[in-house]
C-alpha cells in the first residue's frame, strides 16, 4: 500500500510497542467491564480474552485499512459501555446462555463494522464536525461516570449488575454484604500508582506499572481467586460459531438478529464519533491529516474481523494514540506493531494473566472513567450561554440514566433548535436602515494597505466573517493550522463575528495557545459584544491574550505593530 514505508520504522516499532503495553491493562479492563453483568464463574476470563482478541484483531486491521498515520485503536469506555449493556440484556434474555452471549455480542459488533463501512463509503465522516462542544462534554462524562459507578463494586470485590440508579441505591447494602478489604486496599494501591508515578518518569506507563505491582502484591497475599481473572485460554482465537462454549443449535435467528441490530448501528455511530476525534487530536500532533471516510472503512473491516472472534468491538483510542505518536510512531506499521504485541501475549501469556485482580482492573478503569469526565465544560457552565450549558448538563443526565444514543439524539435536536433560534435572532439583528458608518467602512482593501512593507512577511491576518461555532470550527482550525512559520504575528479580525459557542470558544482557545507555543503573537481586532463577553468571562483575555494586543480599529493595531519593530 502507498503509506507503507521504512523511513520511520524504528520510531513505528518503538511507539507500537510501547501503545501495546499501554493497551494491556486496559483491553483486560475493558473486557472483563463488558462482561460484568453475567453471573457466571467464566465471565471474568471470558471478558478478558474478549477485550485481548478485540484489542489485536481491531487494532492491526484498522491500521491496515484506515486512513488516520498513527491511530491506534481498540477497546474504549463507549464502546464497552453499550456492550456491556448488550450482554447483560442477552444473558437475561436468554436464562443465562453464554451461548446466546457470545453470538448476540459477536453479530452486534459484525452489523457495527458492516455500518461503518457503509459510513465510509457513503462519505458521512465529515458530518462528525456538526456535533456540538456541549453534546460531547456531556455525553463524554456521563461515559465517564458510568465507567467510575460500575467499577466501584469490583473494587470492593462484588459484583456490578442493574442500571446505574440501581448501582447508586444499592452500593450501601453492597459494601455491608460483599466487602473485601485486601480488594478495595489493591484497588485504591492501583488507582494511587496511577496518579503518582508518572511524577517519577513517564517513560513507563503508569497503569502497567500498577498492574504489575499489584498482581505481585496480590499473588504473595493469596488473594482468593474468585477475586482474580482466572484462566485465560491461550492460542490463536477461533471464530465464534466454532468456539466450544457456543451452539448453534436451537436459536430463535429472528430474535437474534433484530436484537443485534440497533446496538450495532449504536456501535457504530459511537465508534465513529470517538474515532474521527482521535483522528482530530493525532493530526493536531503530528502535524498531519487523516482521511476521515478510509479511517472508517478501516475501522468497520477491523471491527467486523474482531466481533468474528469473539473480540470487543472498539474504536480509536486517544489516549494510546498519543502515547504512540510521543513514543515515535508516525505511520500505521506502529499500529499493527501494537496489535502484535497484544498477539503475543495472547498467545503465551495468557496463563500469568490469570493471577491479576479485578479490583485492580477496577482500579484502572476508575482513573480512565475520571479522565474522561470533561471537568473544564462543568466548570465553564456559569460562563457559556444558558444554551449550551443546557444541552451539556440534559444529554449528561441522559446518558447516565437513561440510554447513550438517547442522549446524542436529544442533545443534536435540542442544540439544533437553539442554533436555530440563534441564528433567526441574528439575521433580524443585522437588518438596518442607517447610513454607513467608520465601524462598516473597516475592510481587508482599505485598512490594510497602513501596515509597512517591510514587516508584512512576518504578518498573517485572519479575517473571520461570521459566527464561530459547532459547524464552523473545524475550517478554522485548518486555516490556523496552516500559519507559516516564518510568521511572527497573526491579527485576528473579528469585526463580522457576532456569535460565539462554546465549541468556537475552545476552539479559539486551542489556536491561539498553539501559535503562542510556537512564539507566534496574537492580535485581535474589534471584538462584537457577545464574543467579547465570552473572551473576557472564561478569562482568554487578559491571561491567554493580553488586553494591550486587543484593538478598537485596525489603525490601532497597525500603529502597535509600527511601534512593535519587528
Amino acid at each position: 500500500m502507498a503509506w507503507i514505508t521504512t523511513n520511520n520504522i524504528k520510531g513505528d516499532i518503538f511507539g507500537g510497542i510501547t501503545a501495546g503495553i499501554v493497551a494491556l491493562p486496559l483491553a483486560l479492563a475493558f473486557g472483563i467491564q463488558a462482561f460484568s453483568g453475567i453471573n457466571d464463574p467464566s465471565a471474568a476470563s471470558l471478558g478478558a480474552l474478549a477485550g485481548l482478541v478485540g484489542a489485536t484483531m481491531l487494532g492491526f486491521f484498522a491500521s491496515l485499512f484506515g486512513g488516520t498515520h498513527s491511530q491506534i485503536s481498540g477497546p474504549t469506555g463507549p464502546m464497552t459501555v453499550v456492550t456491556a449493556s448488550l450482554v447483560s440484556g442477552a444473558w437475561a434474555v436468554s436464562g443465562g446462555s453464554i451461548s446466546t452471549v457470545l453470538i448476540s455480542m459477536s453479530l452486534a459488533g459484525i452489523f457495527c463494522g458492516l455500518f461503518q463501512i457503509l459510513f465510509g463509503v457513503i462519505k458521512i465522516g465529515k458530518y462528525v464536525r456538526y456535533i456540538p462542544y456541549p453534546v460531547l462534554s456531556g455525553f463524554m462524562s456521563g461515559i465517564g461516570v458510568i465507567i467510575i459507578l460500575q467499577q466501584l463494586y469490583p473494587l470492593i470485590g462484588a459484583k456490578s449488575n442493574g442500571s446505574m440508579i440501581d448501582l447508586i441505591v444499592n452500593y450501601p447494602s453492597t459494601i455491608g454484604e460483599n466487602f473485601s478489604l485486601i480488594a478495595l486496599l489493591l484497588g485504591l494501591g492501583t488507582i494511587i500508582i496511577i496518579q503518582f508515578f508518572p511524577l517519577i518518569t513517564k517513560k513507563v506507563p503508569s497503569t502497567l506499572v500498577a498492574l504489575i505491582i499489584m498482581t505481585i502484591i496480590a499473588v504473595f497475599c493469596k488473594v482468593d481467586e474468585t477475586l482474580t481473572i482466572g484462566t485465560i485460554p491461550s492460542g490463536l482465537p477461533m471464530p465464534f460459531f466454532a468456539k466450544e462454549n457456543v451452539s448453534l443449535a436451537g436459536l430463535d435467528w429472528a430474535v437474534i438478529l433484530k436484537s443485534s441490530i440497533i446496538p450495532g448501528l449504536t456501535l457504530a455511530g459511537l465508534g465513529s464519533i470517538d474515532t474521527l476525534l482521535t483522528s482530530v487530536v493525532a493530526d493536531n500532533i503530528t502535524k498531519t491529516k487523516h482521511n476521515s471516510n478510509q479511517e472508517l472503512i478501516g475501522q468497520g473491516a477491523g471491527n467486523f474481523i474482531a466481533s468474528l472472534f469473539c473480540g470487543l468491538p472498539g474504536a480509536g483510542a486517544t489516549m494510546r494514540t498519543v502515547v504512540n505518536v510521543k513514543s515515535g510512531g508516525r505511520t500505521q506499521i506502529s499500529g499493527m506493531v501494537h496489535a502484535l504485541f497484544l498477539l503475543t501475549v495472547l498467545l503465551g501469556l495468557g496463563s500469568l494473566v490469570k493471577y491479576v485482580p479485578l479490583s485492580v482492573l477496577a482500579g484502572i478503569l476508575i482513573t480512565v472513567g475520571w479522565g474522561i469526565i470533561d471537568f473544564k465544560g462543568f466548570k465553564d457552565l456559569l460562563k457559556i450561554p444558558r444554551a449550551d450549558a443546557v444541552v451539556l448538563i440534559v444529554v449528561f443526565l441522559v446518558t447516565v440514566f437513561v440510554d447513550l444514543l438517547t442522549a446524542v439524539g436529544i442533545g443534536m435536536i435540542i442544540a439544533c433548535i437553539l442554533f436555530m433560534k440563534r441564528a433567526g435572532d441574528l439575521v433580524e439583528g443585522s437588518y438596518s436602515s442607517a447610513e454607513m458608518t467608520n465601524f462598516d467602512k473597516e475592510s481587508p482593501w482599505q485598512d490594510e494597505s497602513g501596515i509597512p512593507e517591510n514587516i508584512k512577511h512576518k504578518i498573517y491576518i485572519q479575517r473571520l466573517n461570521g459566527p464561530i461555532f459547532f459547524g464552523s470550527i473545524t475550517r478554522f482550525q485548518e486555516v490556523m493550522h496552516d500559519v507559516p512559520d516564518n510568521v511572527k504575528v497573526v491579527i485576528i479580525r473579528m469585526r463580522l463575528v457576532n456569535f460565539m459557542d462554546q465549541s468556537g470558544l475552545y476552539a479559539m482557545e486551542t489556536a491561539i495557545k498553539d501559535l503562542q507555543a510556537r512564539s507566534i503573537m496574537v492580535l485581535m481586532t474589534i471584538i462584537q459584544p457577545q464574543p467579547l463577553y465570552m473572551l473576557t468571562s472564561m478569562k482568554l483575555i487578559p491571561e491567554t491574550i493580553a488586553e494591550n494586543h486587543t484593538f478598537k480599529t485596525f489603525e490601532d493595531c497597525t500603529k502597535f505593530l509600527k511601534d512593535l519593530q519587528l
